[in-house]
């Protein structure tokens, strides 16, 4: 079971990581070609600033969709590391769920709690016991 849904949370999240990074570029040019300053602020810098946010979401979204797509090619648990990349993307999708059902709607409130669930259900599926030759299982190792 955790090999389906790391599959399909790793695949959702490199769907995510790119329309973000594409939404990040489309706002950055509306705010460069406006020519409005917002509290004397540059409207290059706001564009800059808004495709670095962009590139720097999209990264850390694709490596979030890489370390569980290697969960779900190796059907094991994720190391130290992968845990904590996959528990603050759980919580990134949290907050983002609920500022978005007050700017966006509830479909887009949805879509981000389903994900949320699936790099839960990640997270904590259980592994399987691998079956020994004298037909006995092995326990499970301890993450």
């Amino acid at each position: 079971m955790r090999r389906a849904v790391a599959a399909v949370a790793g695949a959702a999240l490199l769907v995510e990581a790119v329309g973000l990074a594409v939404v990040h570029f489309v706002l950055g040019s509306v705010v460069d070609r406006q020519e409005m300053s917002l509290a004397g602020l540059d409207s290059g810098v706001m564009s800059g600033s808004t495709r670095a946010a962009g590139v720097a979401v999209g990264l850390y979204l694709l490596c979030c969709g890489a370390v569980s797509l290697l969960i779900a090619v190796r059907d094991r648990a994720p190391g130290r590391a992968g845990r904590i990349l996959l528990v603050s993307c759980a919580v990134l999708h949290a907050v983002l769920a609920a500022v978005a059902v007050g700017l966006v709607g509830w479909a887009a409130f949805a879509g981000l709690m389903v994900l949320f669930g699936l790099i839960v259900l990640v997270l904590t599926g259980e592994d399987a016991p691998s079956r020994q030759p004298d037909g006995g299982a092995e326990p499970a190792p301890a993450a």
